[in-house]
């Protein structure tokens, strides 16, 4: 919840506004406000719609009289909307937000996905969606989904797994309560997520007397919860004992604005720092406490000191699988203490909890911690297989004969960025490339979704991202890895990037279908099978996309190339450029790949096959399940 603070007339409370239901909500939205750096700024920065006879004739009339103080970008899909709102509230440190609107039906059901990845990623975004008519007289209605023991179902319940709050308005008075609900779930450092209000088209246009005072102008500002003193201290006492101390930090790090916290507080008691996924460029890579990224994309550093760490701070992560190695990258003995403003996460795997903000907790475990230190040996330790660590990326981002690899287009790219730009990817095997070997110039500059991973969310979320960067750092630029599974998928706001003059550079590195499943299926005594375009054995005559042509043929500039010296002289041109660039080079789809650095990570096997590969990845499967942790 928010801290509001009203600036109303004294008679205010007692007049009424007449307006319809989608005027109120548009209204609003647009009298709140919150306060950034001693900046007030509106909580909501505008939307991102696509229009049907489920939300254009109201909710758009309401949108198009508020056009200056809440910005609507028209989407070209409705999940890449979605994709593009989330992006959005990460690069704000969810202290902003942007909302989504859809028409009734398919357009509301192209939503799921991008909910998904909002609540995955626990990332404020409000869906405004069309749903049938509230009186039922014109029943069925055109994408009208019928279930015919309860006609209440219909797609928008659909959303209920996908929502931090849902709501169906039924009666105009409903968001009196409804709208600072969403409001305050969004702005709620523990719920936050995605909000999801049904509205049913013709409610959406009755008029209600409101009062005013439901419209003033509110500043709110994020709570900052503060640790209980017996926590601090339960968690203070099992620190101060520790000989092999590890820090990890999560994304929520930054959310919580706590860099400069957990940099001092590392400092002051020389504590190894390694990053999640989400938490990537909580530090600069060359920090001298940073001991590089932990887990199944991690390295081998960060992945060496948590098997030895007999007590780990684990600060504003969720602790997923690709963290914790599937629970196998600890010691069986390790003890955790789990700072998150979050019960559920803090109490992860009989983690000890300190339930607060990133922020506060770190401040007051500092003060409780008083004079301790790391000792010397644990900490040259960390530093040593952190050198240890550099040199190995050093050598796997180098030129070397053969067809390129990911890992060293990201290190062409690495080295002719700044410590401004903004980087994005995700899902496939960019994720874990660049989380392994990019080496992170400036403070929460990468932007890896990998909490649903989801494909198609690079081109769209990097729409998003620059949306938020071009408000404060206009100069920088956003910088997209994309494989070119992910581009077949979704690569339909390369045209909303040059239509809104949102500066894009784009890097499709075609492999040839998902060589990152390929490498699984592998990898697991599984065939290759329907993962490269040469191993799908229903394509007649495979030939190659000609992406840069696609790329143009949506206004793009676009070039392809075939080295990498041609890759790094194209990114330049791209920087220089004055809109979207997009940059397309064959990388190798089976060798090259980051090989160390990877904790392992369970995946399903069938128990039974013909294949001797497959028993003897069961045989690896039951190594690996022989080191989990017990827990919740």
């Amino acid at each position: 919840m928010a801290v509001a603070t009203p600036d109303l007339p004294p008679d205010a409370a007692h007049q009424t506004v007449r307006m319809t239901v989608a005027q109120a909500i548009v209204t609003f939205l647009s009298q709140q406000f919150i306060e950034i750096d001693g900046r007030e700024q509106r909580i909501c920065a505008g939307g991102f719609g696509i229009f049907g006879h489920g939300n254009a004739p109201s909710l758009g009339e309401a949108l198009y009289a508020a056009r200056e103080e809440l910005p609507l970008y028209r989407g070209q899909n409705e999940q890449s909307m979605g994709f593009a709102a989330a992006a959005y509230a990460k690069a704000q440190l969810r202290r902003r937000f942007m909302f989504c609107t859809a028409s009734a039906g398919p357009g509301t059901a192209n939503l799921l996905t991008a909910a998904a990845l909002a609540h995955a990623n626990r990332l404020p975004m409000l869906m405004l969606c069309g749903d049938n008519f509230a009186t039922r007289l014109p029943d069925p209605v055109l994408q009208q989904l019928e279930h015919f023991g309860n006609p209440t179902l219909g797609v928008t319940d659909a959303f209920r797994a996908v929502s931090r709050y849902w709501d169906r308005i039924t009666h105009p008075a409903q968001i009196l309560n409804s709208l600072p609900a969403a409001l305050n779930t969004m702005l709620d450092p523990a719920d936050c997520g995605p909000a999801f209000l049904a509205l049913p088209q013709d409610l959406q246009g009755w008029a209600y007397e409101y009062p005013a005072e439901f419209f003033a102008r509110r500043v709110h500002r994020i709570r900052r919860a503060a640790p209980d003193a017996a926590e601090v201290y339960n968690a203070a006492t099992l620190l101060a004992a520790a000989r092999r101390p590890l820090i990890i930090a999560g994304g929520g790090v930054q959310y919580s604005g706590a860099v400069a916290e957990l940099m001092a507080f590392a400092e002051a008691h020389a504590i190894p720092v390694v990053e999640t996924i989400a938490g990537r460029a909580n530090m600069v890579w060359d920090h001298p406490l940073n001991i590089g990224p932990i887990g199944v994309t991690g390295s081998d550093s960060a992945n060496i000191l948590a098997a030895e760490a007999d007590v780990i701070l684990a600060v504003g992560t969720r602790l997923q699988d690709f963290t914790t190695g599937s629970w196998s990258a600890f010691a069986r003995d390790s003890r955790i203490i789990s700072l998150n403003v979050g019960r559920h996460d803090a109490s992860k795997h009989l983690s000890l909890p300190l339930v607060c903000d990133a922020k506060t907790g770190l401040q007051q475990l500092d003060q409780a911690l008083s004079s301790y230190r790391t000792p010397a040996a644990w900490l040259a330790r960390a530093q040593t297989e952190r050198h240890t660590w550099n040199a190995y990326v050093a050598r796997n981002v180098a030129p070397r004969n053969g067809l390129p690899t990911y890992a060293q287009a990201i290190g062409v790219v690495n080295d002719r960025c700044t410590a401004q730009d903004r980087i994005i990817t995700a899902a496939g095997g960019l994720p874990a490339e660049i989380a392994a070997n990019w080496r992170s110039l400036g403070i929460g500059t990468v932007d890896i979704e990998f909490g649903f991973s989801c494909m198609g969310y690079e081109v769209a979320g990097g729409w998003g991202a620059r949306i938020a960067q071009v408000e404060t750092q206009a100069q920088a630029h956003t910088v997209v890895f994309v494989g070119d599974g992910s581009y077949l998928l979704m690569n339909s706001d390369i045209y909303s990037s040059v239509l809104t003059g949102h500066k894009l550079i784009i890097l499709v590195l075609d492999n040839g279908g998902f060589a990152v499943i390929n490498k699984l299926q592998k990898n697991t005594g599984n065939a290759s099978f329907n993962t490269l375009f040469a191993d799908c054995p229903t394509i007649a005559a495979p030939f190659a996309v000609d992406f840069s042509a696609h790329a143009r043929a949506m206004g793009a500039i676009a070039e392809d190339v075939v080295s990498l010296d041609e890759f790094g002289a194209a990114f330049e041109r791209a920087r220089a450029a004055d809109r979207s660039s997009v940059i397309v080079m064959r990388v190798d789809p089976h060798n090259g790949w980051t090989e160390q650095g990877h904790t392992w990570w369970e995946v399903g096997l069938p128990q039974t096959s013909t294949r001797l590969a497959i028993d003897a990845a069961r045989a690896a499967l039951a190594v690996g399940r022989a080191k989990q942790r017990a827990g919740l």
